[in-house]
C-alpha cells in the first residue's frame, strides 16, 4: 500500500517504467528506461485523466531515457542500454519539433561514437550534454548551439585533465575509477557539474567556447556513492548562496548505507563548504549496508521556493525544505505501491508544473500524479 504525508494521489499513468519526466505547459513527456520504448507524449491538460497522445520507439540496444522540452524543441538521448547496444552505431541525442505535441517531426541526429549521451541540460538555444568523444575515456562535458536546430554546433567542450587519451595526457587513474561527467547544469555563466566518483565542478561558462575551472569537491572514496546532480538553489538562504547535491545510491565503491543528500554553501564559490546533509529520517538506523537503490537519486531540476522534491528510489517521492540550509527537513512525502513484478518502488526522476502538481515516474512502470499541500 502507498505510504504518504502531505500528498494526495490524483492520477496514475500506466505506461513503461522511466528514467525522466519533463513538463511543458500540459504536455509531459516521459523518456523510458528500456528499449524500445522511447518517449511518450501525454496531455495533462486533466490532471486526472491524462490522455496519451503518442509514443516514439527507439532502436534495439539503444534507450533514450532522458528527455527535455524548451518551447517547441524536445531533446532525447541516444545511450547504449547495458552491455547489448552496438557502439559502432552511435548515440548522442535527437532533436524533435514538438509544436503539435501529438505530432513530433525529427529534425534531425546528433551522433558521437561509443555510449552516447547520459543526462543533459536545455535552456531552448544551447544543449548542455554528456557525450563519449572519440578521443577521450569516459563521458566530457559538451556545449552545442541549437539556433538552428538542424544543424547542431558545438561551441565548447571541457574535461579533466587525463581523459583525453588521443592528445597523449597521462592517465592517473589506474588504481581508480574513470571519469565520467554524469549531469551538466547551467545558472547563469555557471555550469554546475557532477563527475560521478570524482565528485563536482563548477565552471565559468561566460566564454563558451573556453570553460573554466572555478571549483571542484569530491566526498568519494569516503563516501561511497557518486555524484548525481548538482541543484543550485534560486534564492539566497539565510544570506547563503546554497547548492544541493545529490548522491546516487547505486555504483557503490563498497557496501554501505543508503546514499544521502549533500548542502553546499557556495556563497565563495571558489570553496564550496558542505553545511548540513538530509536522509529520509529513520533509513539510516545505525550505517549498516542495504541494498542498491534504497537511498538518493533525483532532485527535480524545476521547482519554486525552498522546497525540493526529489525522486528517492525506494523511498519514493520526498519533499525537503530548505528553508535552513543548515537544517533540512522533510515536509511531505509519498511512497508509491510497488509496480507489478516489483518487491519495492523505484522513483528514477521527478518533475512539477506551474499548478503545482508533481509527476513522479517509476523505473519499472508508470507515472504518478501527485498533489502536495507542502507546495501548492
Amino acid at each position: 500500500m502507498p505510504s504518504q504525508s502531505n500528498t494526495k494521489l490524483v492520477s496514475h499513468i500506466d505506461c513503461p517504467g522511466g528514467g525522466q519526466v519533463w513538463i511543458e505547459g500540459t504536455t509531459l513527456y516521459v523518456g523510458h528506461m528500456r528499449p524500445t520504448s522511447g518517449t511518450t507524449i501525454i496531455d495533462v491538460s486533466d490532471p486526472r485523466k491524462p490522455n496519451t497522445l503518442t509514443k516514439i520507439d527507439v532502436r534495439e540496444g539503444w534507450h533514450s531515457h532522458k528527455v527535455r522540452v524548451s518551447g517547441d524543441i524536445m531533446i532525447v538521448n541516444q545511450e547504449k542500454f547495458g552491455k547489448s547496444g552496438r557502439t559502432d552505431i552511435g548515440g548522442g541525442i535527437d532533436i524533435y519539433d514538438v509544436s503539435n505535441p501529438a505530432t513530433p517531426k525529427l529534425i534531425t541526429e546528433w551522433r558521437t561514437i561509443g555510449g552516447g549521451v547520459h543526462r543533459f541540460d536545455f535552456d531552448g538555444r544551447y544543449a548542455y550534454i554528456s557525450p563519449t568523444v572519440e578521443g577521450y575515456i569516459g563521458n566530457i562535458v559538451m556545449i552545442l548551439d541549437l539556433a538552428d536546430p538542424a544543424k547542431p554546433v558545438e561551441v565548447g567542450r571541457w574535461w579533466i585533465p587525463g581523459q583525453w587519451e588521443a592528445g597523449g595526457e597521462e592517465y592517473p587513474w589506474a588504481n581508480w575509477t574513470s571519469p565520467r561527467c554524469h549531469h551538466p547544469l547551467r545558472v547563469g555563466n555557471r555550469l554546475y557539474v557532477s563527475y560521478w566518483h570524482h565528485g563536482f565542478f563548477i565552471l565559468d561558462i561566460e566564454d563558451m567556447s573556453k570553460p573554466k575551472l572555478v571549483s571542484h569537491a569530491n566526498t568519494s572514496p569516503t563516501f561511497p556513492h557518486p555524484t548525481h546532480t548538482c541543484l543550485v538553489m534560486p534564492n539566497l538562504l539565510k544570506g547563503r548562496k546554497v547548492m544541493v547535491v545529490a548522491d546516487e545510491d547505486v555504483a557503490k565503491l563498497r557496501p554501505s548505507a543508503p546514499a544521502f543528500a549533500w548542502t553546499y554553501d557556495i556563497t565563495q564559490e571558489s570553496s564550496p563548504v558542505p553545511i548540513s546533509t538530509f536522509q529520509v529520517p529513520g533509513l539510516d538506523k545505525d550505517g549498516s549496508p542495504q541494498p542498491p537503490m534504497t537511498g538518493c537519486h533525483q532532485p527535480s531540476e524545476r521547482f519554486a521556493g525552498s522546497i525540493v522534491p526529489f525522486a528517492w528510489f525506494a523511498q519514493g517521492l520526498r519533499l525537503v525544505d530548505y528553508a535552513d540550509p543548515f537544517a533540512p527537513k522533510e515536509v511531505g512525502h509519498y511512497v508509491p505501491a510497488a509496480a507489478p513484478g516489483a518487491d519495492r518502488a523505484s522513483s528514477n526522476d521527478v518533475t512539477i508544473d506551474n499548478r503545482g502538481l508533481i509527476y513522479l515516474v517509476d523505473r519499472v512502470n508508470g507515472v504518478d500524479i501527485i498533489e502536495a499541500s507542502a507546495v501548492g
